[in-house]
C-alpha cells in the first residue's frame, strides 16, 4: 500500500479508508483464523466426549469382567466341590464296597445287597446307580448306620425304607428290626455318555 497516494486522498476518504482497514483486517482474522481454529477446537471438543464415553464404557466392562472371573472363581470351586460328592463311575464300586462295610462295623447282618439297573440324568448331568438292601440290625445300630451314610463326603441318597421289628427266628415283634431300603448313589458323565445324551436331545 503506497503511502503517499493515501495522503493525496481527501480527507473524508482517508477517515473512510482508516475505518475500513480494522475492520477488514479483523474480518480476515475471524474468517481465516478464529473460525478454522474454532471448527477445529469444536471438532476436538466432540472427539473427547467420545473417548470419554468410550472410556467409561471400558471401565464398565472392566468392572464386570473383575465380577465374572470372580463368579467364575466361585463356580470352579462350587463345581470342584460338586465333583467331590460326584465320583466317576469306575470309583462308585468303591463306594458301595464302603457303604457295605459301614454297615458291617454298624453291627448290621445284611441279607441282600442287589445292585440295580443303572440311569443316566436325562440332562446327562449325572447317573444314578442304585441298590436294593436288606438288612437284620437293632433299631440304634440300624440308625447309627444311616448317620454315618450322611456324613460321608460322597453323595448317597436313601429312600424306599420298609421297616419291620422280627426277632431272630422271624417271628414279628418288638425284638430284631428287618429294614428294606435303596441305596442310591450317583456318578459323573462320562465325556461319551455325555456326547451321546447330547446328540440324542439334538434329535429330538
Amino acid at each position: 500500500m503506497n503511502i503517499n497516494k493515501i495522503n493525496n486522498l481527501s480527507l473524508p476518504l482517508q477517515r473512510l479508508l482508516a475505518a475500513i482497514l480494522p475492520v477488514l483486517f479483523i474480518a480476515l482474522f475471524i474468517f481465516l483464523v478464529y473460525l478454522p481454529k474454532n471448527e477445529e477446537l469444536d471438532n476436538l471438543n466432540t472427539q473427547l466426549i467420545k473417548l470419554d464415553k468410550e472410556i467409561a464404557i471400558s471401565e464398565t466392562m472392566i468392572r464386570k469382567l473383575d465380577a465374572l472371573i470372580a463368579e467364575n472363581e466361585a463356580l470352579q470351586k462350587k463345581l470342584a466341590k460338586l465333583k467331590e460328592q460326584l465320583p466317576e463311575e469306575k470309583e462308585v464300586s468303591m463306594l458301595l464296597r464302603q457303604i457295605s462295610d459301614l454297615g458291617l462295623q454298624a453291627g448290621l447282618e445284611i441279607k441282600l445287597w442287589q445292585p440295580q439297573t443303572k440311569r443316566t440324568d436325562p440332562g446327562g448331568l449325572f447317573v444314578e446307580i442304585p441298590v436294593k438292601v436288606e438288612v437284620l440290625a437293632e433299631y440304634h445300630r440300624l440308625g447309627d448306620f444311616y448317620s454315618q451314610i450322611s456324613r460321608l463326603p460322597r453323595l448317597v441318597n436313601i429312600s424306599d425304607i420298609d421297616l419291620m421289628v422280627i426277632d431272630k427266628s422271624g417271628v414279628v415283634n418288638r425284638g430284631v428290626i428287618n429294614a428294606k431300603f435303596t441305596a442310591r448313589t450317583f456318578a459323573s458323565v462320562s465325556p461319551k455318555e455325555a456326547a451321546a445324551v447330547a446328540a440324542q436331545q439334538i434329535k429330538k
